[in-house]
């Protein structure tokens, strides 16, 4: 495979942060979701957040590229303020590569279109150029045969690994997982997590929202654990795992651990 994607942190390199939330809140309505959430993301980290249904995983994702807003607080993006709309919003958003629960493909483009819409229409990237860059992406998540295809003709696998395919094909910075497993059947999960295990030994910073307790152990540097809207406990997996410090991370941990 030819396409690489860039290292975002050499080894023994000082840490920088990418990603940077300080203080934030965010309700819906009389819900307090996010509760003054701080939290540091260096270049070149995993970080899988965890918790309970309705903990607040997954708007936390989803402020970190504004397709949710904040009510307070700061969000920083490789040193910048978070733009809250236009343009400058646009560009953040091209350097913050988002992969959905719910694979988010145009059903009426091909695969190839799909990764090379982006490229093209954001990046003014000439065609030609997208489409090579695209087919080795796709060459690299295992469905360049697949290209001429429309998504519908595509497993759920398949299709989730063309979503990887487009969000990469913009060069982000940082990319964010919202839960990208969970609405595939069991036999195809881990063909997807098996790409995003690659990504994260090639030093892609990754913030991913999973149920896959082995993907954390595998692939993160650190793992969040949330619960009713905090961060309640973040530690490296094999601490986290082993020796959870919280009552709430304990419960959460024995429930689904003995299953």
């Amino acid at each position: 495979m030819t396409s690489q994607i860039p290292v975002t942190q050499t080894a023994g390199a000082p840490a920088r942060p990418l990603v940077e939330l300080v203080g934030v809140n965010k309700h819906f309505g009389e819900l307090h979701v996010l509760r003054d959430i701080t939290l540091s993301i260096n270049a070149g980290e995993v970080v899988v957040v965890i918790g309970p249904s309705g903990s607040g995983k997954s708007t936390l994702c989803r402020t970190i590229n504004r397709l949710e807003g904040i009510d307070s607080g700061t969000i920083t993006i490789d040193g910048a303020p978070l733009p809250s709309e236009g343009k400058e919003l646009a560009r953040l958003r091209a350097d913050v590569g988002m992969v959905f629960q719910s694979f988010n493909l145009f059903a009426h483009k091909t695969v190839l279109e799909n990764v090379t819409l982006g490229p093209i229409r954001v990046r003014k990237v000439a065609a030609a150029e997208a489409n090579q860059k695209a087919l080795e992406l796709l060459d690299r998540v295992g469905v360049k045969d697949q290209a001429d295809k429309y998504p519908a003709q595509l497993s759920g696998g398949q299709q989730q690994r063309v979503a990887i395919a487009r969000a990469l094909a913009m060069n982000p910075k940082v990319m964010l997982f919202d839960e990208p497993t969970s609405a595939l059947d069991p036999e195809m999960v881990n063909e997807v997590l098996d790409v995003m295990i690659a990504l994260a030994k090639e030093g892609m910073t990754m913030v991913v929202v999973t149920h896959e307790m082995g993907f954390a152990h595998k692939a993160a540097h650190r793992v969040i654990f949330m619960a009713d809207g905090q961060i309640v406990e973040e530690a490296d997996p094999n601490s986290f795992f082993t020796h959870p410090q919280s009552p709430r991370a304990k419960e959460f941990l024995g429930k689904i651990l003995t299953h």
